[in-house]
């Protein structure tokens, strides 16, 4: 069966085990597929992929309020990231709460300046059951 939907979003970034790294770490994703110079980076909840492609050309970064976005187990996993992040420099904006549907959520810097949201208690998947069927 070919892939429905929206399957991945594609990054440049200057180093491959850099960004690798950072999202492994930050974002609980894996390499699925690897060649020269790309990789596909999954968490394995969905058929939804980060395609990193290495690239020498000038970098234009996703930027707040361009960003990716996470969602977490718990606050204490913000939290626990957030300090983790802090302690490696790519901690952009701590933690904070905005209340439904928003939830509590801080923003990272990955190694190419790309942003990383994580956040919990984001009510993106009500939305989507709560919304009428697609005609």
């Amino acid at each position: 069966m070919s892939d429905l939907g929206l399957t991945h979003v594609a990054l440049p970034v200057r180093a491959l085990a850099a960004s690798i790294a950072f999202y492994a770490k930050y974002a609980n994703m894996q390499v699925i597929h690897r060649r020269h110079g790309v990789v596909w980076l999954s968490d394995r909840t969905r058929p939804f992929a980060i395609v990193l492609i290495e690239s020498a050309a000038e970098i234009h970064p996703l930027l707040p309020i361009a960003h990716l976005g996470v969602g977490v187990a718990t606050r204490a996993d913000v939290d626990r990231l957030c300090q983790l992040a802090g302690a490696d420099g790519c901690l952009l904006r701590p933690a904070a709460d905005s209340g439904p549907p928003v939830g509590y959520w801080a923003l990272l810097r990955d190694p190419d300046g790309h942003t990383l949201e994580l956040a919990y208690g984001q009510e993106l998947g009500l939305a989507v059951d709560a919304a009428p069927p697609l005609a």
